[in-house]
Protein backbone atom coordinates (compact mmCIF):
# COMPACT_ATOMS: atom_id res chain seq x y z
CA UNK A 1 0.00 0.00 0.00
CA UNK A 2 1.56 3.53 -1.55
CA UNK A 3 1.24 6.24 1.50
CA UNK A 4 -0.89 8.50 -0.58
CA UNK A 5 -3.73 5.12 -0.90
CA UNK A 6 -3.34 4.40 3.07
CA UNK A 7 -3.90 8.62 3.74
CA UNK A 8 -6.21 9.32 1.20
CA UNK A 9 -8.57 6.26 2.43
CA UNK A 10 -8.34 6.68 5.77
CA UNK A 11 -9.32 10.38 5.28
CA UNK A 12 -12.46 9.03 3.38
CA UNK A 13 -13.03 6.55 6.54
CA UNK A 14 -12.72 9.32 9.08
CA UNK A 15 -15.24 11.46 6.92
CA UNK A 16 -17.79 8.70 7.05
CA UNK A 17 -17.71 8.29 10.41
CA UNK A 18 -18.15 11.70 11.20
CA UNK A 19 -21.40 11.73 9.08
CA UNK A 20 -22.41 8.99 10.75
CA UNK A 21 -22.27 11.05 14.13
CA UNK A 22 -23.96 14.23 12.23
CA UNK A 23 -26.57 11.87 11.10
CA UNK A 24 -27.05 9.13 13.61
CA UNK A 25 -26.73 11.95 16.96
CA UNK A 26 -26.34 15.85 16.21
CA UNK A 27 -28.87 15.51 13.45
CA UNK A 28 -31.33 18.21 15.51
CA UNK A 29 -28.68 19.86 17.01
CA UNK A 30 -27.59 23.34 16.01
CA UNK A 31 -24.06 21.49 14.76
CA UNK A 32 -26.21 19.17 12.76
CA UNK A 33 -28.92 21.50 11.45
CA UNK A 34 -26.11 23.76 10.15
CA UNK A 35 -24.15 20.73 8.29
CA UNK A 36 -26.90 20.31 6.34
CA UNK A 37 -28.88 23.24 6.42
CA UNK A 38 -32.42 22.28 8.12
CA UNK A 39 -34.80 23.93 9.93
CA UNK A 40 -35.47 22.41 13.45
CA UNK A 41 -38.63 21.14 12.37
CA UNK A 42 -37.64 19.67 9.22
CA UNK A 43 -34.90 18.03 11.34
CA UNK A 44 -36.75 16.37 14.26
CA UNK A 45 -39.19 14.83 10.96
CA UNK A 46 -36.84 13.37 9.13
CA UNK A 47 -34.19 12.30 12.70
CA UNK A 48 -34.84 8.27 11.68
CA UNK A 49 -34.25 8.89 8.13
CA UNK A 50 -30.95 10.59 9.08
CA UNK A 51 -30.16 7.55 12.06
CA UNK A 52 -30.61 4.85 9.01
CA UNK A 53 -28.46 6.84 6.32
CA UNK A 54 -25.97 7.57 9.33
CA UNK A 55 -25.93 4.12 9.97
CA UNK A 56 -25.22 3.52 6.28
CA UNK A 57 -22.65 5.35 6.36
CA UNK A 58 -21.31 4.02 9.37
CA UNK A 59 -20.63 0.59 6.73
CA UNK A 60 -19.12 2.32 4.29
CA UNK A 61 -16.49 3.44 7.13
CA UNK A 62 -15.95 0.04 8.60
CA UNK A 63 -15.82 -1.09 5.19
CA UNK A 64 -12.68 1.15 4.30
CA UNK A 65 -10.63 0.48 7.83
CA UNK A 66 -11.46 -3.22 7.24
CA UNK A 67 -9.46 -2.57 3.88
CA UNK A 68 -6.85 -1.33 5.67
CA UNK A 69 -5.70 -3.34 8.26
CA UNK A 70 -6.69 -6.54 6.30
CA UNK A 71 -3.26 -8.76 6.44
CA UNK A 72 -3.72 -10.15 2.90
CA UNK A 73 -2.61 -6.42 0.57
CA UNK A 74 -4.41 -8.05 -2.68
CA UNK A 75 -7.85 -8.98 -0.58
CA UNK A 76 -7.25 -5.35 1.31
CA UNK A 77 -7.16 -3.70 -2.25
CA UNK A 78 -10.23 -5.16 -3.44
CA UNK A 79 -11.87 -3.67 0.31
CA UNK A 80 -10.95 -0.24 -0.18
CA UNK A 81 -11.69 -0.27 -4.18
CA UNK A 82 -15.06 -1.63 -3.89
CA UNK A 83 -15.92 0.65 -0.49
CA UNK A 84 -14.55 3.48 -2.47
CA UNK A 85 -16.28 2.68 -5.79
CA UNK A 86 -19.68 2.63 -3.38
CA UNK A 87 -19.05 6.12 -1.94
CA UNK A 88 -17.86 7.87 -5.01
CA UNK A 89 -21.30 6.15 -6.91
CA UNK A 90 -23.35 7.30 -3.81
CA UNK A 91 -22.16 10.80 -3.79
CA UNK A 92 -22.44 11.20 -7.35
CA UNK A 93 -26.01 10.09 -6.71
CA UNK A 94 -26.37 12.34 -3.84
CA UNK A 95 -24.98 15.14 -5.67
CA UNK A 96 -27.63 14.81 -8.69
CA UNK A 97 -30.62 14.55 -6.29
CA UNK A 98 -30.33 16.05 -3.18
CA UNK A 99 -26.94 18.90 -2.80
CA UNK A 100 -24.33 19.39 -5.35
CA UNK A 101 -22.01 20.19 -2.63
CA UNK A 102 -21.90 16.28 -1.87
CA UNK A 103 -20.07 15.87 -5.16
CA UNK A 104 -17.09 17.83 -3.62
CA UNK A 105 -17.28 16.47 0.09
CA UNK A 106 -17.65 12.25 -1.13
CA UNK A 107 -17.88 12.08 -4.72
CA UNK A 108 -14.53 13.60 -5.96
CA UNK A 109 -12.34 12.81 -2.95
CA UNK A 110 -13.32 8.94 -3.40
CA UNK A 111 -12.61 9.04 -6.73
CA UNK A 112 -9.35 10.84 -6.22
CA UNK A 113 -8.67 7.97 -3.54
CA UNK A 114 -9.64 5.62 -6.14
CA UNK A 115 -6.96 6.45 -8.03
CA UNK A 116 -4.10 6.71 -5.60
CA UNK A 117 -5.46 2.93 -4.46
CA UNK A 118 -5.59 1.86 -8.15
CA UNK A 119 -2.00 3.18 -8.83
CA UNK A 120 -0.45 1.98 -5.61
CA UNK A 121 0.33 5.43 -4.87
Amino acid sequence: MGLLSTLSTGAMAGLHGYILVLEMFLWTSPRGRKAFNLTAEFAEKTKALAANQGLYNGFLAAGLVWGLVHPDAGFAKQLRLFFLSCIAVAGSYGAATANRKILFIQAIPAALSLAAVSFDL
